[in-house]
């Protein structure tokens, strides 16, 4: 009888990513190369975004000063 082996695909490796599925559950990628693909996704209202909704991401200081700027003033004028 043959024996069949089932392989878990974790989709396309991508050359500067960091990946370790032995030690954990995370990677490390450049905003640049998730940027487009979330915007696109949100433009698209797809639905698989609302399973990540509760995700923690870690960031750099400096970009959540700007992030939090960036709140404060766009909000419209009254």
């Amino acid at each position: 009888m043959q024996s069949n082996h089932l392989k878990v695909y974790h989709g396309p490796q991508a050359d500067n990513a960091e990946i370790d599925h032995h030690t954990s559950n995370s990677i490390s990628v450049s905003l640049g190369q998730i940027f487009p693909l979330l915007a696109e996704a949100i433009q698209s209202n797809r639905t698989w975004l609302q399973d990540f909704s509760n995700d923690e991401v870690t960031i750099s200081t400096d970009l959540y000063e700007v992030i939090l700027a960036y709140q404060h003033f766009r909000r419209p004028s009254a």
